[in-house]
């Protein structure tokens, strides 16, 4: 892999890191958020400083040989700890056991990083290696030892997260379910990179040469296991979101029906809400909401108790369920009511006081149902023409 290759994985974390920015400022004591954006600020990381020009570089400003090893190798650890804390809270539980389990793995892993830059400074490595310093200095005293520590401590997190999402995956459906699996694919390739770079390893050890298994097939395995990984990561909690706004919609939407058939029981004069075209899709749900409860408070003197009983009973005949029936006749109720409404312009049959003391348990509930009910109901449709004769 050149330097171009490492850049990319490396501008793509930093691309998503920079869209999690602002809800980390508005909610940053969410832990959840929090393991989010350090996992991408690890993965970026590892990519930039992982990359032949940047250790060149980094090498060079310090001044000390081969420096950019334990840096990498820290840098890759704490990511493998970030990776175990954010499914720790992603997957949730008791608050207090959430953060025993999540202080567990960053105090090991901590361990694991000061005993890199022990061993490093223990060693001495002279010379300077941008692609191959684990298998060059795999037979150095304490080098050696450091390599085969970020080696071990990368492979026990790969095979706790792919153990941790296969079994959670089984247990779920949905967005999640599919955002596990991903990062299961992803950790795979984590533990391809692990098999080969210890094989190198493990050959130099023991004599032999598979020196281009680590300097050439490792790195690409690990720059797709950790862009899998994060996207499986991300992918859940965005189409979640997504999947989301889309119900918002589909609930206004819905609403329509309802909304527009009552509007003509607002008295007039009456002064609307006008929502700007940016407004949430919440609160246009909520704004329309109101404005139905605002219908049903003034259409309240119309309802007609003896024909939603009758458009109940001709529901459950036709082989409506119960949540169904209930809901056409509130619909036609409705329906009866603004039709009533319209015949009487000036509301001489609202007494002063005979609004307010609408019975809550008259009001239609299922607000949903009873939209569609509106549009797509029989009962509905034929309570319309009945009254319009």
């Amino acid at each position: 892999m050149n330097g171009e290759d490492y850049y990319i994985p490396a501008a793509a974390m930093a691309i998503s890191l920079a869209f999690k920015l602002p809800a980390l400022r508005h909610n940053w004591r969410d832990p959840l958020l929090r393991s989010v954006v350090a996992l991408l600020t690890l993965a970026g990381a590892v990519f930039f400083f992982a990359a032949p020009p940047t250790i060149a570089a980094v090498n060079r400003w310090t001044g000390i040989v081969n420096v950019s090893a334990p840096l990498v190798y820290c840098l890759i650890t704490a990511f493998s700890a970030s990776c175990l804390v954010l499914m720790v809270n992603w997957r949730g539980g008791p608050p207090e056991q959430t953060r025993r389990v999540s202080r567990r793995w960053i105090t090991g892993y901590s361990l694991v990083i000061v005993a890199l830059i022990v061993l490093f400074a223990l060693g001495d490595t002279p010379v300077e290696r941008l692609r191959d310093f684990d298998t060059f200095y795999a037979n150095t005293p304490y080098i050696g030892m450091m390599i085969a520590l970020y080696l071990l401590a990368h492979h026990v997190a790969a095979v706790v997260m792919v153990v941790l999402c296969w079994r959670w995956s089984l247990q779920v459906r949905g967005w999640l379910r599919v955002g596990l699996m991903i990062i299961v694919s992803g950790y795979i390739f984590n533990l391809t990179y692990d098999a080969t770079k210890i094989s190198s390893v493990v050959a130099r050890w023991l004599g032999h040469d598979l020196d281009d298994l680590s300097t050439y097939v490792a790195p690409p395995l690990a720059a797709l296991g950790a862009l899998i990984s994060a996207m499986g990561f991300v992918v859940p909690l965005v189409c979640q979101r997504l999947s989301d706004h889309w119900q918002t919609w589909a609930t206004y939407r819905r609403l329509g029906a309802l909304w527009q058939e009552v509007q003509i029981s607002a008295p007039s004069g009456t002064p609307s809400v006008q929502m700007a075209w940016w407004s949430a899709a919440e609160l246009r749900v909520i704004q329309r909401e109101s404005d139905i409860h605002d219908g049903f408070l003034h259409l309240g003197p119309y309802f007609d108790k003896g024909l939603r009983d009758g458009a109940y009973e001709n529901a459950v005949a036709a082989g409506a369920d119960e949540e169904t029936a209930r809901a056409v006749a509130d619909a036609a109720m409705v329906a009866a009511a603004v039709r009533a409404r319209s015949a009487d312009p000036e509301g001489k049959i609202i007494g002063e006081d005979e609004e307010t003391r609408l019975d809550t348990a008259d009001v239609p509930r299922d607000l949903l149902r009873i939209s569609h009910a509106l549009r797509h109901s029989p009962v509905v449709q034929a309570v319309r023409q009945h009254v319009a004769v």
